[in-house]
């Protein structure tokens, strides 16, 4: 069984540690820099190639001179006398501890991007234009554009008309306030890009007559002009790649004849049982009593028009800007997920009808997600906009595991760490052990019980920098925090697992020096947790800090880790933009 070995540590962005260098710091200063006192460009050159390379990494003496540069511009800009060809000791701490400049996973774009979309996770949201909770919160651009300024390439817009036969965006049968189809697109239009150049894909929720489709194609055509991808037939034998489709955007939607037959079935189901559906997607029913008293809301009125049937012949040219085909399954599950042969399509699934695909048609989701897409979204019933755990779909290859991006909480960070990986460009490649079919067709079995074949070894060394982040007495009246760290693996079910540290009593900068291992069975998919909380007996812990990162990503030797906050911003950064009047 192999070993991978990361020895990390805490610190906020920007922050200097004060605290002594740990020993390890200490023992590979004085190995590299051979008199104890100063290391050269050339000796720090030697230590990042030998301990914190990977993969038989190389390093320049120009890049080496390069962060010797940046080391001492940070510490010493102000400093005449400071040997600026050398590094001191405690220039090498600050390196070392520096998120910037000794970041824990790589930074750039690394994978092969020029295989079929299918073969790759694509950060995916859900309900894309809400701000809050799914009943009653505003719609809006804003999410949309925080959304694709984090790298999120694929955004959901629900289409509906109003009383004045004009296309907006809202949670339909809902209490959420619409807004306009154009303000998101012009927002996706000037915001798609500015995170990653790999292609952004709208998938419409559409609930429009033949009419407004057809407005809505026109709309999309020339707002977006050059940067829409327009396939060349309907029938797509495979998947264009990420590489070819760089700067383009794609819509994915159902063809307009099957909304057609949708709005058909789902009008005789309400003629039938007095109730309405409130989300395509999401297949969420509501009675009719939802509504206080007799009167009913403006997006009531137009839903219950709605589902009355109006019919009338599909728009050709809404149906010719449709790249990626999405469907729903009709004819049971197994049906839906029988791969058909020159034809690729995208299939829905709620959160629980793939736990159920899972148990009862495991081999099918996986064969099926080697040529489509398969895309899960949360259930109707998370009102409060919370997210579901995401591995369970991307263990059967579910390429676009769709999330409420405003929801927050344990599983949005897991979402946000699988896709720091691969330079967060929002395309992760998925593990070849889920594209292999063998002589038999036999795929991956997501239920087979397998042994680690890896280890991952982390030390924790230390954590600093809450102190500018927090007054003295946000975590206890009286004295100072009380810290320890939760540490552990998300992934495949036999690698899941949480450790934690000793708790370091009434200190700012806690010292741990604590090392742990663990064995991994599926690393491809591992994501390490860490979580750190202030110990606050008999009341709940105090959060003070968390982040999720992909540990095939992880880069060997003494790292600095930043923490970032509940919302997932990195801790400081909410103080810096007041201080800037900036908005996060």
């Amino acid at each position: 069984m192999g070993s991978y070995k990361v020895c990390s540590c805490y610190t906020r962005k920007f922050k200097v540690t004060e605290a002594e260098p740990p020993s390890d710091v200490k023992e590979a200063f004085t190995n590299y820099s051979g008199d104890g006192i100063h290391m050269t460009a050339d000796q720090l050159r030697r230590f990042l190639e030998e301990q914190h390379g990977g993969d038989g990494d190389t390093v320049s003496i120009s890049e080496a001179e390069h962060i010797l540069e940046q080391i001492h511009h940070k510490r010493h800009h102000l400093v005449k006398s400071v040997n600026r060809k050398s590094l001191s000791i405690e220039d090498f701490h600050h390196f070392l501890f520096n998120t910037e400049l000794n970041p824990p996973i790589r930074s750039q774009v690394h994978q092969d991007m020029k295989a079929p979309l299918s073969h790759y996770y694509i950060y995916t949201g859900h309900n894309s234009y809400l701000t809050g909770n799914q009943i009653s919160s505003n719609c809006s651009a804003i999410p949309i554009i925080k959304a694709l300024k984090r790298g999120v390439r694929v955004i959901e817009l629900d289409l509906w008309p109003n009383s004045k036969n004009k296309v907006r965006v809202l949670h339909g049968g809902t209490f959420t306030s619409p807004v306009k189809l154009m303000e998101c697109l012009k927002a996706i239009k000037e915001y798609a890009f500015v995170a990653s150049p790999y292609p952004v894909i709208i998938t419409l929720e559409d609930h429009l007559t033949s009419d407004l489709q057809a407005k809505v194609a026109q709309m999309v055509t020339e707002t977006f002009g050059p940067m829409l991808f327009h396939p060349e037939s309907e029938n797509l034998e495979e998947l264009a790649t990420p590489e070819d489709l760089k700067h383009r955007i794609l819509i994915s939607t159902k063809p307009p004849k099957e909304y057609l037959e949708a709005e058909d079935v789902k009008c005789s189901r309400s003629q039938k049982s007095q109730v309405f559906y409130v989300d395509d997607d999401d297949a969420w029913i509501r009675d009719k009593s939802f509504k206080s008293g007799s009167d009913m809301s403006d997006h009531d009125v137009e839903t219950e028009d709605l589902l009355k049937g109006k019919k009338s012949s599909p728009s050709p040219v809404y149906k010719q800007l449709i790249a990626i085909h999405a469907g729903k399954p009709k004819n049971g599950l197994k049906d839906a997920l029988t791969v058909e042969t020159g034809k690729v399509k995208r299939l829905s699934l709620a959160e629980q009808a793939l736990e159920k695909a899972a148990v009862n048609h495991g081999h099918d989701v996986v064969r099926f997600t080697q040529q489509n897409i398969l895309r899960i979204y949360p259930k109707g019933t998370r009102i409060t906009s919370s997210n579901y755990k995401p591995l369970i779909g991307w263990l059967h290859g579910a390429q676009m595991v769709a999330f409420n991006m405003q929801g927050y909480g344990k599983s949005l960070w897991l979402m946000h760490g699988m896709f720091r990986a691969n330079g967060n460009c929002g395309y992760v490649k998925k593990p070849d052990f889920l594209m292999r079919c063998g002589s038999k067709n036999e795929v991956f079995n997501p239920k087979e019980k397998l042994q680690p074949k890896t280890s991952l070894k982390v030390k924790i060394y230390m954590g600093d920098g809450w102190h500018l982040d927090f007054k003295k007495t946000h975590f206890d009246k009286y004295s100072p925090p009380d810290f320890y760290t939760r540490i552990g693996i998300a992934g495949a079910s036999v690698d899941k697992i949480i450790k934690t540290t000793k708790t370091k009593k009434d200190n700012w900068t806690p010292v741990w020096n604590e090392e742990f291992t663990f064995p991994l069975a599926v690393p491809e998919l591992a994501i390490l947790r860490i979580e750190v909380y202030d110990h606050n007996m008999p009341e709940k812990d105090n959060f003070a800090g968390q982040i999720c990162l992909p540990v095939s990503e992880l880069r060997p030797g003494i790292r600095a880790v930043p923490l970032c906050n509940y919302k997932e911003n990195i801790l400081g950064t909410d103080r810096e933009a007041k201080e800037q009047n900036l908005e996060f």
